[in-house]
């Protein structure tokens, strides 16, 4: 395993020509750019990582095209996920844009989204959640999920949180850009600063909206 020295700022590069050139004979012709600049830095970065956030995993860089008008072969960012629990984690991707990271949990059952809403409508629980919530918007994290448009059927409308109701799934997450850090040792350090800044979000989620 070699030991981390940080993410190439080449390999944002990678990715820009990517964008421009999503098809197999180019991609064949770079992959060893790929593996260089991308999959082994990421590796070595998450093999440091994941003693304190779990077992983590490299995205396939291969799209599933099958059910898309859309038939690029590759994805033009590469995602990581270090796991918690089952579908609920801690989240980082490279692409052209450069870092962004994030936590949460991105999917649910039907049996999770029910816990989920529970636990959001319960007093205690659920003003937790909305205190950590809060945290997560003023630490500079954009805090997504998918949502419906209205308070589910069963909760009144002017439920007191009502907003967080809404949600089927429900993370945050943080577009750094390309900080000079991130091409250095250091980045291990604060990708795990900004990892840990979510915990209480990635904990409430394992917790209270998993099987």
């Amino acid at each position: 395993m070699n030991t981390f020295a940080g993410i190439p700022a080449a390999a944002f590069g990678f990715y820009a020509e990517l964008e421009q050139n999503n098809n197999r004979d180019w991609w064949l012709e770079h992959k060893s750019r790929y593996e260089t600049l991308i999959r082994e830095p990421l590796t070595a970065l998450l093999a440091e990582l994941e003693p304190r956030f779990g077992p983590a995993k490299i995205f396939r860089p291969n799209r599933d095209v099958r059910f898309s008008p859309d038939k690029s072969p590759y994805k033009t960012a590469q995602g990581a996920f270090a796991s918690f629990q089952e579908g609920v984690g801690y989240y980082l991707q490279i692409s052209a844009d450069g870092l962004l990271v994030g936590g949460g949990c991105h999917s649910t059952s039907p049996a999770q989204l029910a816990r989920l809403r529970n636990s959001v409508d319960a007093t205690g629980t659920g003003e937790s959640l909305e205190q950590i919530v809060r945290r997560a918007s003023e630490a500079g994290f954009t805090v997504d999920g998918e949502r419906l448009k209205t308070v589910p059927r069963g909760f009144p409308r002017d439920h007191p949180r009502a907003e967080l109701l809404k949600y089927k799934s429900l993370s945050a997450g943080r577009e750094l850009g390309q900080p000079e850090w991130l091409s250095t040792p250091a980045a291990a350090a604060e990708i795990g600063r900004l990892w840990d800044e979510l915990r209480p979000l990635v904990e409430w989620m394992g917790r209270h909206a998993t099987p």
